[in-house]
């Protein structure tokens, strides 16, 4: 595309946005092309996803008012904190968001004023962000985008769902909840018609979405905030326990540093090691994460995860010792 077309373009989109209706004519000769031109740019317009329409009353086309974000006035951190987040998610090519995400932050950056646009700009070069290891996520903004709109609108919807959990694919209606990233990866809370309950489906294993003309109630019995619960991550069992832990001093800076769990609380010891208290829902998730320290860490209890953690080490010490068959 030539310069003097970019321009034609965007005078285009400037005079459609500008709040009359401009009959093909009227663009024709505004932007000295010939009427066969200007289809040609309209329908640029509509490859870029940009909403103009036709209002047969006038004979004329315009662009939605509501297309356009009118300005926001933000203050320097305001800008650099937006455009970090959204700049850094983009580089994560597999993360749902990262495409729009990065758009976004050249459009904001675009409108700023030179001089804050050059000083972020110098800061944007040197900053980086890693979200560590993630679930595969590709192709999954049009789900995203579904889903998303299905929970704002109360729309029941009908899923093809890969379940690790019944070993097989299964078909269910369902009322999204709510959306949530936990851990790795996009989760959806959503009652289950087959299942007759509120579970947790991993975006990564809908197979197939459609979201139906049916609207759901928000139920009474449910808090979709307070799912989760106690639970280590997102998995609770239904019985609470408290976990007492020794952690020896070369991990347990690391380990006291981050907020793992909102009943969290350490104490230092003398010799620099750190007993770490918790009270979970279910030891099926925070087993794994203490297996995670190996040697570094040891169960003071209860002792039911004790002889959980006992048997683990000693099912793997039993594999490492058997004779290597070549």
């Amino acid at each position: 595309m030539n310069i003097s077309r970019i321009y034609r373009i965007l005078r285009l989109i400037t005079m459609l946005q500008g709040g009359r209706s401009y009959s093909v004519s009227d663009l024709a000769r505004d932007l000295e092309v010939s009427r066969r031109t200007v289809f040609r740019d309209l329908n640029m317009l509509e490859l870029a996803h940009i909403p103009y329409f036709y209002d047969q009353q006038s004979g004329g086309y315009s662009i939605s008012d509501h297309f356009f974000l009118p300005p926001v006035n933000l203050t320097l951190p305001e800008a650099m904190s937006i455009l970090i987040l959204a700049s850094g998610l983009g580089k994560s090519a597999d993360f749902p968001l990262a495409g729009q995400s990065a758009r976004a932050a050249v459009k904001l950056e675009s409108v700023l004023p030179p001089a804050i646009r050059q000083q972020i700009g110098s800061v944007l070069d040197r900053v980086d962000m890693s979200l560590g290891p993630v679930a595969r996520h590709e192709k999954l903004d049009d789900i995203f985008y579904t889903i998303a709109g299905a929970v704002g609108k109360r729309r029941i919807c009908r899923i093809v769902y890969i379940s690790f959990h019944e070993h097989q694919q299964v078909t269910t209606f369902i009322h999204p909840l709510r959306m949530i990233f936990v851990g790795k990866a996009w989760y959806l809370l959503a009652y289950s018609a087959r299942h007759r309950q509120v579970r947790t489906f991993k975006l990564g294993r809908i197979r197939k979405i459609t979201v139906t003309n049916r609207t759901f109630r928000w139920p009474e019995d449910v808090d979709p905030s307070k799912h989760f619960g106690s639970a280590w991550s997102m998995i609770p069992e239904g019985k609470i326990y408290n976990i007492r832990l020794r952690f020896e001093a070369k991990v347990a800076g690391n380990v006291a540093e981050v907020m793992w769990h909102p009943s969290q609380q350490v104490r230092w010891l003398d010799d620099g090691s750190m007993e770490y208290e918790v009270k979970v829902d279910g030891l099926g998730e925070i087993t794994w994460w203490i297996l995670g320290y190996g040697d570094q860490v040891e169960v003071l209890a209860p002792a039911v995860l004790r002889r959980r953690i006992r048997q683990v080490a000693s099912t793997v010490l039993e594999r490492y010792d058997r004779q290597k068959v070549c």
